[in-house]
């Protein structure tokens, strides 16, 4: 792991995760393998992960320079992006995620992800799906996840029309379940995180699978079809 992108840190029963890459925190091929490293971390020492990310940016989400290179680096980084979303899916201890700000299109996505998601009451972060408004079209396994825990009328709001929301909002919309003032945040996390540690770590894991087994039988053939997809769109 590179500490320009991440730090890892274990806190008890909890290993925070926090992303900050001076920037955008972009979901590069790099931030990936380093998100992949901190995990197995975790899950090597049966921990609770706390994943968050710098002031005022959550994730931008995709690293637009590899994009627009387009190639299999860029295929190979969306779907990567999808693949660590289903990682948290089924991570077998809970995953807590404190948006520290904006979550933009995978940004946004990974917070569908996790076991429970706390934002800010105020700042005027915003949540989005945007790619809509910038000329693509979703990839089948953003559609999944968000259906995990969108209303049909909120994933139409959210994907079709790239709607953003702000953190308060995103509540109502299902990409947040919690907000609190930015002061505070770190600190309800931590606690969300500490309270989920003492769930019996079996049945967490054995509820959590039987309750998004749809989704992830989804999810599986949106990343196959996916695939193809993205290898015609970036390699021709």
């Amino acid at each position: 792991m590179s500490e320009s992108r991440l730090t890892y840190e274990e806190r008890g029963a909890v290993a925070a995760i926090t992303l900050d890459d001076g920037r955008a925190n972009a979901l590069s091929p790099a931030m990936q393998d380093d998100i992949g490293a901190a995990l197995d971390r975790a899950a090597a020492a049966g921990l609770v992960v706390l994943l968050t990310g710098r002031p005022g940016r959550f994730s931008g989400g995709f690293d637009l320079g590899v994009m627009g290179a387009a190639g299999p680096d860029a295929a190979a980084m969306v779907i990567g992006g999808f693949e660590l979303a289903r990682r948290l899916l089924r991570f077998p201890r809970p995953v807590v995620i404190a948006c520290t700000g904006h979550a933009i299109a995978m940004g946004a996505f990974l917070l569908t992800a996790a076991d429970a998601r706390i934002g800010i009451r105020d700042g005027g972060h915003r949540i989005q799906a945007n790619e809509v408004a910038i000329g693509m079209t979703l990839p089948r396994s953003a559609i999944e996840v968000c259906r995990g825990v969108l209303t049909p009328a909120v994933l139409r709001r959210a994907l079709d029309g790239a709607t953003p929301f702000s953190h308060a909002e995103a509540v109502g919309a299902g990409f947040l379940d919690a907000v609190v003032p930015e002061d505070q945040l770190a600190a309800r996390a931590g606690e969300e995180a500490e309270r989920m540690a003492g769930l019996d770590a079996t049945a967490h894991l054995g509820t959590k699978l039987r309750a998004r087994a749809g989704l992830l039988a989804a999810l599986d053939l949106a990343l196959e079809a996916d695939r193809a997809d993205l290898a015609a769109l970036f390699t021709g």
